[in-house]
């Protein structure tokens, strides 16, 4: 008896380990089989994980108002102005660099660099957007500023603080037809003017003027000011100009001479 079980050998066991390791290998050849399948590929494929669509579609973006919406440049009744300054003497002195008019539409009128009369200095670049190279072929200032005034002869001139742009053109327009988005009491805050970035930022909904500034953006953005107020805003001019009309003629009524009491006009 001892001997048979000597030639029995034990029957060998698998160490635990391994026996897991088998079948996570059967399981694994099981699926790859089936994922040869094209039935089984076919739903992945088609549904796979779709992407995650963006909040906001650019197709859906609001359209930028200071974009004219049509392409008539023609002189209308009212123009928009903005001029760029570059510095000259010593370079506090302002000179013009850059003047653009824009119609009602925001369509370009005129926009042309402009060479000082004096030695520029300073370029002011980072507010002004003129380098050294754009000057090379500017206009002449005298000619600029007599095309400039023939323009905007006869019609309502619209502009942020214009009269720094006349000012630097060197030239003069009736303040009845001024319209300075600077001036225009609903857009005061206390009393005080705000700037044009604040007012397109909070009117139009657009920003400007990050950076170098854009004299088209910024004629455009003020005519567009204008134009959202045009009724009232002119409402309001007739207003002031009857007023002064009317304080006018009580001036003149008491400049008149009374006649003496104590010396009645003899009859003739």
């Amino acid at each position: 008896m001892s001997s048979e079980v000597k030639k029995n050998p034990k029957q060998f066991q698998l160490n635990p380990n391994w026996a897991q390791l088998q079948q996570k290998l059967q399981f694994s050849s099981k699926t790859s089989r089936h994922s040869k399948n094209p039935q089984s590929e076919t739903p992945n494929s088609i549904l796979g994980k779709r992407k995650e669509r963006p909040n906001s579609d650019p197709d859906d973006a609001k359209p930028n108002p200071l974009i004219p919406t049509n392409d008539d440049s023609s002189l209308t009744d009212v123009l928009a102005m903005d001029c760029e300054m570059v510095g000259v003497g010593q370079g506090n002195k302002s000179a013009l660099g850059r003047v653009t008019l824009v119609n009602k539409w925001g369509n370009v009128i005129y926009d042309e660099f402009v060479r000082p009369v004096e030695r520029v200095v300073d370029f002011r670049t980072l507010i002004s957007g003129i380098r050294p190279r754009d000057l090379r072929k500017a206009k002449d200032f005298r000619v600029a500023q007599k095309k400039v005034a023939e323009f905007i002869k006869g019609r309502i001139l619209v502009g942020h603080a214009v009269h720094n742009d006349l000012k630097v053109l060197l030239l003069t327009h009736p303040k009845k037809d001024l319209r300075d988005t600077s001036e225009y009491p609903p857009f005061l805050k206390d009393g005080r003017s705000k700037a044009l970035r604040h007012l397109a930022a909070e009117v139009l909904g657009v920003e400007i003027q990050n950076g170098e500034h854009c004299p088209v953006d910024d004629a455009r953005a003020a005519m567009l000011l204008y134009q959202k107020n045009r009724k009232e805003w002119e409402k309001s001019v007739k207003d002031q100009i009857r007023l002064k009309e009317k304080q006018k003629k009580r001036k003149q009524r008491k400049k008149k001479p009374k006649l003496d009491s104590n010396h009645p006009p003899t009859a003739s």
